[in-house]
């Protein structure tokens, strides 16, 4: 069973790596923030936004019910997210569909390019969609990992990957 389920698993993976590269303007956009009420902690670097927050970048765009946003002298490190679900999206390039994540709690380390979305983490990009308890996907290295629940609990990873049109 293995043997038959491998060359569906590694064409999952190569198709994965395309959800964790984002347009390169982004990063050169500013970063616009809207709440219902934010705090902000000048000793600490930390702001946290709360009811209907939504932080846009280009692209990027962060949801969730609770926001906290890290800075430091060099700008943003972090971004957490909190929301029933939390959600983040972003256009890979100018060529891919617009990827969508979704899980009860995202944390973005913007210097590290990576974000971890946990507790019923979902990524759809176009018609594909990928589930797990935990997906951890960094941008800058195209790097994609999932993590189903304890073995306990039975969650695994989900992928489904629908067939290419044309008959390619």
């Amino acid at each position: 069973m293995y043997n038959k389920l491998r060359p569906v698993f590694l064409i999952a993976l190569l198709a994965l790596p395309s959800l964790a590269q984002a347009l390169p303007e982004d990063r050169e956009q500013p970063i616009r923030i809207s709440a219902d009420h934010a705090s902000m902690n000048e000793l600490t670097g930390v702001t946290v936004y709360t009811g209907n927050v939504e932080i846009v970048q280009g692209t990027m765009v962060i949801r969730g019910a609770r926001v906290e946003l890290h800075r430091n002298d060099a700008g943003v490190q972090r971004i957490i997210s909190t929301g029933s679900p939390a959600q983040f999206q972003q256009k890979p390039s100018q060529e891919q569909p617009l990827t969508k994540a979704y899980g009860k709690r995202m944390d973005y380390r913007v210097a590290q390019q990576e974000v971890t979305i946990t507790e019923s983490a979902r990524v759809d990009q176009e018609r594909d969609t990928f589930t797990g308890e935990r997906i951890v996907y960094n941008m800058e290295k195209s790097l994609v990992n999932a993590y189903g629940s304890d073995k306990d609990s039975g969650q695994r990873v989900q992928m489904v990957i629908q067939p290419k049109s044309g008959g390619n």
